[in-house]
């Protein structure tokens, strides 16, 4: 869902301004698939080279448990980056050039997450990137590519979306904070500590819809968003109330769908506009 749904917020505001373009739409979708898959394959490579997933809650790694070659994992999440890349660069060839150093920039960061000798991930910077590529890039950048001009509005509705796919890796890193410290992993949530990382959560679930009530005068719809509130209140209410280890296996689901109706409503609110 992280990389279906701000391709499908952008396209909304494309849609909204009369500019809907489906290839455009369809090869940036394809773009960020291949980005999301192509960052945790190459996230299980690196880690599972370091040794940090030797002990693991969370759902089982590759390399980490030995279940494939560190080769053929490193080779698949080469190929998906150069999927990526080239879907990019048709779509830099009928819109801007200036999308090729962004595409990089792209790849590179889901790169150097976990990989390289300095990887920013273990650096307390994963929330940033995740914000950054997979909130305001995806966005503004779908939209770009079908409206041909920068929207103020894309990037508006960049921010939830950013919010919610930080969610997601914050209970990531809250539920893997004993194996993280242990193997000198210092993501967000081993700086923050524990209780602070659940207070991240909440505010990354809440937010968003603070910011789609905000983009009601321009696109009234887009309040209908408050009708995803119930799909946050349970996990927001786990995370507050302490579960942990496996227990976040489930709230990280619930985030998923409440990712899922936000982006759902949100998008169909950006794209029908009185």
């Amino acid at each position: 869902m992280a990389a279906v749904v701000p391709v499908a917020v952008g396209t909304g505001v494309a849609a909204g301004a009369g500019d809907f373009r489906p290839w455009r739409a369809a090869l940036a979708l394809v773009v960020a698939l291949a980005l999301q898959v192509g960052v945790n394959y190459a996230n299980d490579y690196s880690d599972g080279i370091r040794g940090t997933d030797a002990e693991r809650v969370g759902p089982i790694r590759l390399v980490g448990s030995g279940l494939v070659a560190p080769r053929l994992v490193l080779i698949a999440a080469a190929s998906c980056f150069t999927i990526a890349a080239l879907a990019g660069f048709v779509l830099a060839a009928v819109t801007s050039w200036w999308l090729l150093p962004l595409g990089a920039a792209a790849i590179a960061a889901a790169w150097f997450y976990t990989g390289g000798t300095r990887p920013y991930g273990y650096r307390a910077l994963g929330e940033v990137s995740v914000f950054v590529f997979f909130g305001i890039v995806a966005v503004t950048g779908t939209a770009y590519v079908q409206m041909g001009r920068l929207s103020w509005l894309a990037l508006v509705a960049s921010v939830p979306v950013g919010l919610l796919a930080c969610a997601l890796l914050v209970i990531n890193n809250l539920r893997d904070i004993p194996t993280d410290q242990a193997a000198g992993k210092r993501t967000l949530a081993v700086v923050l500590t524990d209780r602070r990382t659940r207070m991240l959560y909440a505010g990354c679930a809440a937010a968003p819809f603070v910011f789609a009530v905000a983009m009601a005068p321009v696109a009234p719809l887009t309040a209908l968003t408050l009708a995803a509130t119930p799909l946050a209140f349970l996990p927001v209410r786990q995370v507050l109330d302490g579960a942990s280890g496996r227990e976040l296996v489930a709230v990280l689901g619930q985030t998923s769908r409440l990712q899922l109706a936000f982006g759902v409503i949100l998008s169909l609110g950006l794209a029908i506009r009185p």
